[in-house]
């Protein structure tokens, strides 16, 4: 692997994402803000992929290319890409390995279309190694534990969210509401809040569907998150 390629540019609607989660970043430590953007970062880059390839081979080849660079991350330089540049900056520094965030990639690549109906044990696939590793590494630069099982819960929700099938949607999300629910019934501590606020908005997503990301009443409830964690 020598060629870096050209960084994916976000999809409109990763975009408006990006512009929310970037309000629950600042509900994190001032220490590990960095490190949460940068791992928000990463899974931005990776939902661009599917976004713009229509070819699974292609997709699989640049989700290949991914993992084996976060890999190379323990042991060599930073590539000339600004995501892997940032990781290797505020992420690395904290404990977390690249080796840790490369099954990530797995979890993208069990949404690469195969021909076959996506189904329960995909979804379930991409939440654990999408969500689980995200939230799990983003926990370990705040310092808290447990972080793990409310991804899950979030990958799933925010896929379901995302999925043009009404029926898988629905489907997925009345399961990861009810998980959201369960994860989220406890007061999170307040270095958590960002993380976790994540968490919430994805159910808001489930229960309010017509509340695209940026709407104010989105905004109000991360904020009331951010301060009780409720």
């Amino acid at each position: 692997m020598t060629d870096t390629p050209a960084s994916d540019t976000p999809h409109p609607a990763i975009e408006a994402v990006m512009r929310e989660q970037a309000l629950a970043v600042g509900y994190a430590p001032a220490a590990a803000r960095e490190g949460f953007a940068a791992l928000l970062d990463l899974d931005h880059q990776l939902a661009s992929i599917l976004q713009s390839t229509t070819e699974p081979m292609i997709g699989q080849m640049r989700l290949t290319w991914w993992y084996e660079a976060l890999e190379k991350l323990d042991r060599e330089p930073a590539p000339a890409h600004p995501v892997l540049q940032r990781l290797g900056a505020s992420v690395l520094p904290a404990g977390v390995r690249g080796a840790d965030l490369a099954p990530m990639i797995e979890g993208w690549e069990a949404l690469l279309d195969d021909g076959e109906p996506l189904d329960g044990e995909r979804i379930a696939r991409h939440a654990e190694a999408r969500g689980g590793v995200l939230f799990a590494a983003t926990g370990k630069l705040l310092r808290v534990d447990g972080m793990e099982a409310i991804g899950v819960a979030w990958g799933k929700a925010d896929l379901a969210s995302h999925l043009s099938d009404k029926a898988v949607a629905a489907s997925a999300g009345g399961m990861a509401e009810a998980e959201l629910d369960t994860v989220l019934a406890r007061k999170s501590p307040k270095p958590a809040r960002g993380l976790t606020g994540l968490a919430v908005l994805a159910r808001e997503s489930l229960r309010h569907p017509d509340r695209l990301p940026g709407h104010p009443l989105r905004a109000a409830r991360l904020a009331w998150h951010g301060l009780t964690g409720r």
